[in-house]
């Protein structure tokens, strides 16, 4: 290995050392969540030019932030168990993707210190593995009207938050001034995951009651789709299964919902979407990926379908996960 590469490697781990110890997070924790600004560049346009990243507990979105704009490491919050991880794009497109994991150790706060795509490549500890594209993601907030995804072009101001306890990991987004149609609304959306679960528990709050705030897991060539209810029908699945992973390798995506919450499921250009009744009333829902090269992974259909439906039992006994 040539110097230089030693070098690069050394500065990434004591930057992801640094990331870690400032955020509180011990050496045995099992879930974890952070988001990870730039200081010391500058903006040129909408293109933030310099500086090396920080870990900060709070997050005042740049007004000049957009896709691509390098100012946030792996381009928003992250957040993870010892099962898998995941991010969400902070910005217009305000998509969830999933980190893969091939460790059970927690491994966001060395993923990106080392480039913007470096992510993307398969590593010992794993990788980005779903392409959104112009879809949802997996479990993330969107407003689809008139068959068309709204998505947040249009925010007054956009403040993400992180947490950490050993019992959970939580990202919260306060999106202040949402505009889509001719509708302006405040939204929370707030993000829990739990030590040994693949699951995040996505927790959602909008200030008016509006047509169209929806959910959904991106479509995928070499995917199976798959809906259950549970025995009362008061929860319900959607998830899809398949080759789907970026590797390319098999994938699990699923979305557990309240069935008296949901107004209808769509079938749209790029997405299976799942649109909830217009309320002013909290909202909870359960999304989860599960990737054959998690160590003791899920790597058959029968596995996974076995797997979503003993969580389904659950929140039919419990209400909850």
């Amino acid at each position: 290995m040539k110097t230089h590469q030693i070098s690069k490697l050394l500065l990434t781990g004591v930057l992801a050392l640094q990331a870690t110890i400032s955020m509180g997070q011990s050496s045995n924790s099992k879930v974890y969540a952070e988001v990870s600004v730039k200081e010391g560049g500058k903006w040129e346009g909408r293109k933030y030019i310099g500086g090396t990243f920080k870990n900060v507990q709070k997050l005042k979105l740049a007004p000049e932030h957009t896709d691509h704009s390098f100012d946030i490491r792996y381009e928003g919050p992250g957040w993870e168990s010892n099962k898998i991880g995941y991010r969400l794009y902070l910005d217009w497109r305000n998509a969830i993707d999933i980190f893969g994991k091939k460790t059970e150790k927690i491994v966001l706060p060395q993923v990106g210190q080392d480039g913007f795509d470096s992510y993307h490549e398969m590593s010992d500890w794993g990788s980005d593995i779903l392409k959104a594209g112009k879809g949802i993601g997996l479990g993330s907030i969107d407003r689809y009207l008139n068959n068309e995804r709204l998505h947040f072009y249009e925010v007054d101001s956009t403040i993400a938050t992180v947490a950490n306890t050993s019992k959970s990991a939580v990202v919260k987004v306060n999106y202040f001034g949402w505009k889509t149609a001719s509708d302006k609304i405040d939204f929370i959306s707030e993000l829990t995951i739990k030590p040994n679960q693949r699951y995040t528990q996505h927790t959602i709050h909008p200030s008016k009651a509006i047509e169209g705030i929806c959910t959904g897991i991106v479509k995928q060539k070499n995917s199976e789709l798959f809906k259950k209810e549970s025995a009362t029908k008061k929860w319900a699945y959607l998830a899809t299964y398949g080759t789907q992973s970026l590797v390319p390798d098999q994938l699990g995506m699923a979305i557990f919902y309240q069935v008296n919450t949901i107004q209808s499921i769509v079938d749209a250009e790029f997405d299976h979407l799942l649109v909830f009744k217009p309320t002013t009333q909290i909202v909870d829902f359960y999304f989860l990926g599960a990737w054959e090269q998690e160590p003791k992974g899920i790597k058959t259909k029968e596995e996974f379908l076995n797997y979503l439906d003993k969580k389904l039992q659950l929140l039919e006994k419990n209400n909850k996960m």
